[in-house]
């Protein structure tokens, strides 16, 4: 199995669940992923998240998504870690996906398989199969509004305490009674991580460990900062940066996601806003908000 020490701290930190960048005619803009991945590794960000919800994977094709994935490891030449989301509803042909990954590929992202809706016990086993076969570390993703199944805190716990190549949870159930009782009775080396960038600050003074992020792909400077100054204990300084962003960060999720993101990203001049079928861009209203709170928006001290 991959030792993640050797990438990581104690912590791991902030991640940014990339988006994929698309031309006007929809194709991928691979020039514009690879200045994506450069904006990220300069500002500061512990690791790079391919193929995530946000990345619109799911409207990619399969040669669409393995050269993503290798645009992405070529762009940051080892300098961070790369987790690559891979999960769906056949655990066979996950298995034979994560197996088919590149070896520079350091961790699994795996979301809870959607549409079937398996019990606790299925979730066990589906998880159970995944880490007895592959020998990359596991990240469990939970995030029920999408997949219209919660891993729960014991089932979680249980395979964090079963498998110790599943390292880590992405929690985006927003339940913080669930997630603050997978904080208080994991393992040790267990990592858990916020999925949703609006209460990343207050699992963190719970005693979270990072946050995978959807905003971190506007602002992955103020977002690392938020996460490294939660971990240090400055929670003042952490507080601040949160509150500056929330009002922007409830706005991008309005309309969708990355629907929302794409077009504060446009708005940077970073993308084009384009997303493929059946996302659209964001709804003129909430495209007015989210220009206006950018233009608002300081970092001033």
């Amino acid at each position: 199995m991959e030792d993640l020490n050797m990438y990581f701290s104690k912590d791991f930190g902030l991640g940014t669940a990339l988006i994929t960048p698309f031309t006007q005619n929809g194709e991928v803009d691979y020039k514009a992923l690879k200045q994506q991945v450069e904006f990220q590794i300069e500002n500061g960000v512990n690791y790079l998240v391919a193929l995530g919800t946000t990345s619109e994977s799911v409207t990619l094709s399969r040669q669409e998504r393995e050269k993503v994935v290798q645009t992405i490891l070529e762009t940051n030449n080892n300098r961070c870690p790369v987790v690559v989301g891979v999960g769906g509803y056949n655990t066979a042909e996950i298995i034979k996906t994560i197996r088919e990954l590149p070896k520079e590929v350091h961790a699994v992202l795996s979301v809870t398989p959607y549409y079937n809706r398996p019990s606790q016990e299925g979730l066990y086993q589906h998880y159970r199969e995944i880490a007895l076969s592959c020998e990359k570390p596991i990240i469990l993703y939970n995030v029920p509004s999408r997949t219209s199944v919660n891993l729960l805190s014991q089932t979680t716990l249980r395979l964090a305490y079963d498998f110790s190549n599943i390292v880590a949870v992405k929690e985006a159930s927003g339940v913080m009674s669930q997630i603050m009782e997978i904080i208080r009775q994991k393992p040790q080396k267990f990592q858990v991580l916020s999925g949703d960038d609006a209460i990343a600050f207050p699992l963190m003074t719970a005693g979270a460990n990072g946050l995978i992020s959807v905003i971190g792909n506007a602002f992955p400077q103020q977002m690392s900062d938020l996460i490294q100054k939660s971990l240090e204990g400055d929670y003042q300084t952490a507080r601040k940066i949160h509150y500056q962003l929330l009002p922007l960060i409830m706005a991008i999720f309005e309309d969708g996601n990355p629907a929302g993101v794409k077009k504060l990203m446009s708005l940077q001049g970073r993308i084009i806003n384009k997303l493929r079928l059946p996302l659209v861009p964001v709804n003129q209203t909430v495209a007015e908000k989210i220009e206006t709170l950018l233009k608002q928006l300081s970092f001033d001290k």
